[in-house]
């Protein structure tokens, strides 16, 4: 918008970001189609085909270096080359602007550093400055979603700590808290589990849960298989910087795929109690062998 001023003189007024609507469940939040991503002149990604829905939790698994943090960080608009193949809230991630965006969507990247001492309340807090000039920014709505975001990963007792003094697992949920605080349709998190303990790492996965319960689309990174099928809505396995399966974990956790993305023999078991598939690395009497890329059991 263009104004004037007293003297006379013409300047730019910024636009403010428009706040967005919450889309009903199983709408699509962020897609990629055809989604092709080169790294240091190697190929990432290659054709990532991929809905994010509100309502719904969706694990991203796979092994090391399959591409699931680049497809994370797309997914994000993050990566500029990928942006074109991205949506985001209906529209081209490349069409909204750097504000508009980060009332969108939250990130959570693998590791929180900081050099400056703020607490963390403080660090908390920053989650907040997406919407400052929305008019939903100002005194309650603020701290209302600070004290909740803090109150859901356990961190508001220590609140007036010096966030460098924190334990690793202590950084994880405060930046977690942050992500929480930005109250995004849309949260992407790489590896939120990766530095906590058992309790934590329930609790983590719980206000995934929650959060895709209250409308929001959750996107999250997971080494686990076991949290990725008590807690997902859905899984996408990847393999070299592909979508081998995507679908229910009840669907996409079968003994054969896993054996040969993972490179490891794996056996898939129900649980006991609750049914949910539980994936487990062959161990003992029965050792791997991998022969061209095969996987066979040998006596130990």
């Amino acid at each position: 918008m263009t104004t004037t001023g007293p003297s006379g003189f013409r300047f730019l007024r910024r636009r403010r970001p428009a706040a967005p609507e919450r889309r009903p469940a199983g709408t699509p939040v962020a897609e990629a189609a055809g989604l092709q991503v080169r790294l240091g002149g190697r190929a990432v990604l290659a054709g990532i085909d991929l809905a994010v829905r509100a309502g719904e939790v969706l694990a991203l698994v796979g092994p090391n270096g399959a591409g699931k943090s680049t497809l994370l960080a797309a997914l994000a608009a993050d990566l500029p080359a990928a942006s074109a193949a991205v949506r985001i809230d209906g529209r081209p991630a490349g069409a909204w602007t750097a504000a508009e965006l980060a009332l969108r969507r939250a990130v959570l990247p693998q590791a929180a550093e900081l050099s400056f001492p703020f607490t963390v309340a403080e660090v908390v807090t920053m989650g907040r400055a997406p919407w400052v000039g929305t008019g939903a920014a100002d005194g309650g709505p603020d701290e209302a979603a600070v004290a909740g975001a803090m109150a859901a990963t356990e961190v508001s007792g220590f609140a007036a700590r010096p966030f460098t003094a924190l334990s690793g697992g202590e950084r994880a949920r405060v930046a977690l808290a942050r992500v929480l605080a930005q109250q995004a349709p849309l949260l992407l998190l790489d590896e939120p589990t990766a530095a906590l303990d058992l309790r934590h790492q329930e609790l983590v996965m719980r206000i995934c849960r929650e959060r895709a319960a209250a409308g929001d689309a959750v996107v999250a990174v997971l080494h686990d298989l076991g949290l990725a099928a008590a807690h997902a809505d859905r899984i996408a396995v990847l393999e070299g910087g592909r979508i081998a399966a995507d679908g229910p974990p009840a669907e996409v956790l079968r003994a054969d795929l896993l054996s040969r993305v993972y490179r490891q023999p794996v056996e898939v078991l129900p649980h006991p109690q609750s049914g949910i598939p539980l994936a487990l690395p062959v161990r003992g009497a029965a050792r791997p062998s991998v022969r061209d890329n095969h996987f066979g059991l040998t006596s130990a």
